[in-house]
């Protein structure tokens, strides 16, 4: 995958930011791992990542559906990393996306659909606990995750998969106080998936 200047830009500033206002850093296994794939934190939506996958192909515009716009990437996969801090905010993008659990603590994954159905889904080992070792959450349905366990050494190593890839442009963040709006029995664990940052739509213009 290729990034542009802005991207590794907003890397920068997230990295500022976080030692700016004293931002818990990860511990433990977590910190590990961040260390052993060198992570770098997920502008915006703020869990880690590390690429492991670019599909060396190119989709042309034509042959996507409309949503897109233009060409993509076949595909693409990362490593994720999520703590109760370094939580993935509430987004969605326009290409289904599979998660795959590995490591750690189960994930609790907050699901909002376009009909205004909202539910949790677990991201984890145990099947017979109604837990998923993997799952498609489709395009279009806003998600955001962080770890059950509500500890300072929770941490949920995972995968996700894109088909077509992963684009900027297909990426778009939660605001809080729409979010609530639209979904009001879900308050508060919007509430826990949505950054200050993200409270409330900048004015237009």
């Amino acid at each position: 995958m290729v990034f542009s200047p802005e991207y590794y830009a907003a890397v920068a500033l997230v990295y500022i930011g976080m030692c700016a206002v004293g931002v818990a850093a990860p511990v433990g296994m977590a910190k590990k791992l961040i260390e052993h794939f060198k992570m770098e934190k997920i502008p915006v939506e703020g869990a880690w990542f590390h690429v492991t996958y670019g599909s060396k192909d190119t989709i042309p515009a034509a042959a996507l559906p409309a949503r897109y716009g233009s060409p993509r990437v076949a595909g693409t996969a990362i490593y994720a990393l999520a703590t109760r801090e370094d939580f993935s905010a509430m987004h969605r993008l326009k290409t289904d996306e599979v998660w795959h659990f590995y490591l750690g603590d189960p994930l609790e994954l907050l699901l909002l659909h376009p009909d205004e159905r909202g539910e949790v889904i677990v991201i984890g080992p145990d099947v017979f606990a109604g837990q998923h070792p993997q799952y498609t959450v489709p395009a279009g349905v806003w998600m955001g995750g962080r770890p059950a366990k509500a500890t300072l050494e929770a941490y949920t190593f995972s995968g996700c998969t894109l088909a077509p890839g992963f684009d900027h442009g297909d990426f778009e963040i939660g605001y809080r106080e729409e979010l609530q709006v639209q979904f009001p029995a879900f308050s508060d664990l919007i509430t826990g998936l949505a950054r200050d940052e993200h409270g409330r739509r900048p004015a237009a213009g």
